[in-house]
Parts: structure tokens; sequence; C-alpha cells
């Protein structure tokens, strides 16, 4: 399946200009060659590619409405690391395994506070284009803390941090619902006060296992645990 990104509405497909741009002069599809466009919010338009000198368009055979996403939802809060290549690794294999929403965490021990959030919500296009996914995770733009906890479900939401001495459930102990919050730590984890703060607010913190994992592997694992699940 030739994948592409775009508009679908009212019975039409327009495809996205940098996505036509590399249809045309990257790819070189040819006129003709059948083609599927998404929107990332579930439609999806399947037929023939248009090619009209620089632009490329579709002609549709069908949209479909109704596509499957994954169930259930997962929504990762994780602190952005010093090397930006980490956390960029992070949402590419989150959004292959079917994360629905990702929020960048700006915390006590946060290094980095400036994200280039639009280059992270085009790799989640690409990662999603990549794994067929036509229903497309939600970025959210740099938070503090304290901030993103003013909306969040304290039943449904939970925190990975190290602090051995605190009680910590096994993550596979967590009952099964219909939607899940992780809070991840940056390097050097959530500080103590920090973490007693979510306690505080009734957020249940789990373990990930025995061995000390870095940001962004603790984030691929709580998506490949979410992702066990759907299959």
């Amino acid at each position: 399946m030739k994948l592409f990104f775009g508009e679908i509405n009212n019975g039409k497909a327009i495809i996205n200009d940098e996505e036509q741009q590399h249809i045309v002069k990257v790819l070189r599809m040819k006129d003709g060659e059948e083609i599927f466009v998404t929107d990332g919010k579930g439609n999806l338009a399947s037929g023939t590619l248009i090619i009209e000198g620089k632009k490329a368009g579709i002609d549709i055979t069908e949209i479909k409405t109704e596509t499957t996403d994954f169930n259930p939802k997962l929504h990762i809060a994780i602190a952005p690391t010093k090397n930006i290549d980490r956390i960029e690794f992070f949402v590419e294999k989150a959004v292959e395994m079917g994360i629905s929403e990702i929020t960048i965490l700006q915390t006590e021990k946060t290094e980095r506070k400036n994200i280039n959030i639009d280059k992270i919500r085009k790799q989640a296009i690409a990662a999603s284009k990549q794994s067929l996914r036509f229903h497309f995770p939600i970025i959210n733009d740099l938070i503090k803390l304290p901030d993103f906890l003013k909306n969040i479900d304290s039943e449904t939401t939970f925190v990975a941090h190290c602090n051995e001495n605190l009680e910590r459930i096994n993550l596979n102990k967590i009952p099964a619902l219909e939607n899940y919050t992780f809070l991840i730590g940056p390097e050097g984890d959530f500080s103590d006060k920090e973490i007693m703060f979510l306690a505080e607010k009734g957020i249940k913190a789990v373990s990930l296992g025995n061995q000390r994992l870095r940001t962004e592997t603790a984030g691929v694992f709580v998506a490949a645990w979410n992702y066990n699940t759907m299959i």
C-alpha cells in the first residue's frame, strides 16, 4: 500500500503539498498508479494517481470512514532527553506500536527546555504512514508537569520512576482499562518533590523491572507493553 497524508472532505481528497513533491520528485511515481490517502483521522481514500506537471492528485474509487483504531488508548507524557535524537527514536517506535497521544513534559530535572514540536509531528506522520496507521497520534506542545496534572484522571494515570524506597506496582499488575496515561521522567528521574506530589494526586507508581532504563527506553517499553495487549 502506497499511503500518503492529505485532507478528506465531502468525498474529495487533497494530497498534502509536501507529499505531492515527494511523489513527483523523489518517488517519481507514474500517472495511473494505485495510491491511498489518509487524513490521520480514520478516513481512507483509495484510487489512482493523477500527475499534472509538478502536482499530484487522486482519482478516488472509494472512501472508507470507519477504519479500525488501536485499543486500548495509550498517552505517554515524557520528558525530553538532552540528545533530541533519542526522544525522536521513542516517538517513531511508539507511533509504530499504536500510541494515541504524546505529551512532552518539562520537569525539574529536564535539561532541554526547547523542542521543535513541528518536527516531532512530522516524524509521527511519517511513522504512521510507514506502519499503515489511519488514525494519527496527537502530539502536544511542551508543558510543565504541574500544568499537565490539572487535566488528568488519576484513576487511569501512572508514573514510572526509579525510587526503590517507595511503593511501586509491577506493570503487569495494572488492571485492564480502556485508556492509560503514563508519565516518564527525564535523565536523572523525577525529583523526590515531584514524586511525592504525584502520589498526593493519587497517581500510582509502577516498576518497569529490575534494570534502570533510559528515558526513551522506558517510553518504548510501555508502548510495547500496551501494544501486546492489543494483539
